[in-house]
């Protein structure tokens, strides 16, 4: 099975953010890679893991980071596929993080989820694969639809629960 994404982060210290990605992924059956490597301590293996990501048949990217959060912007530099960070809740509760991924300069564009927003990164890397892969759009058609029952099911709780001056 070859992955149509790949999550990369800079620390095996991001996974505990980063496995609500993998599981989205998982159980919506799209192929995905995780890996991890630091655009600070491992910048050779970044740039390499880059280049080949398309010939490798990779779609999409997901990078994460945190502090300096260098790592999408430098994958981005190296790829033309499309690259989504997820800014990493640390020191500045994540607003550093985030900084550095959206204020990416003119030509190199990087999506940005929100701090800790790996399982919108998967669902947003689904939606790209969408196009052109109709297992991901019914991905996305069915967390949608899920979305939609579960508000739907606790509009109804509420409906149930009384109090005096309630009308409804």
């Amino acid at each position: 099975m070859t992955p149509l994404v790949s999550i990369i982060m800079g620390s095996t210290s991001d996974m505990p953010v980063m496995e609500k990605a993998c599981n989205w992924l998982n159980d919506h059956k799209i192929p995905f890679e995780v890996n991890a490597l630091s655009a600070h301590r491992t910048p050779q293996q970044v740039e390499e893991f880059a280049r080949t990501a398309q010939s490798r048949g990779i779609k999409v990217i997901i990078a994460a980071a945190g502090m300096a959060a260098a790592l999408p912007g430098v994958i981005a530099a190296s790829t033309a596929l499309p690259v989504i960070g997820v800014p990493i809740k640390g020191m500045l509760d994540g607003l550093d993080a985030m900084l550095s991924i959206i204020q990416m300069p003119p030509g190199i564009p990087v999506a940005t989820v929100g701090i800790n927003g790996a399982m919108n990164a998967a669902i947003l890397a689904a939606q790209i694969l969408a196009g052109s892969c109709p297992e991901a759009a019914a991905a996305v058609n069915e967390h949608r639809a899920s979305l939609s029952a579960k508000i739907e099911k606790a509009n109804q709780d509420l409906a149930q629960i009384k109090y005096d001056y309630k009308t409804n």
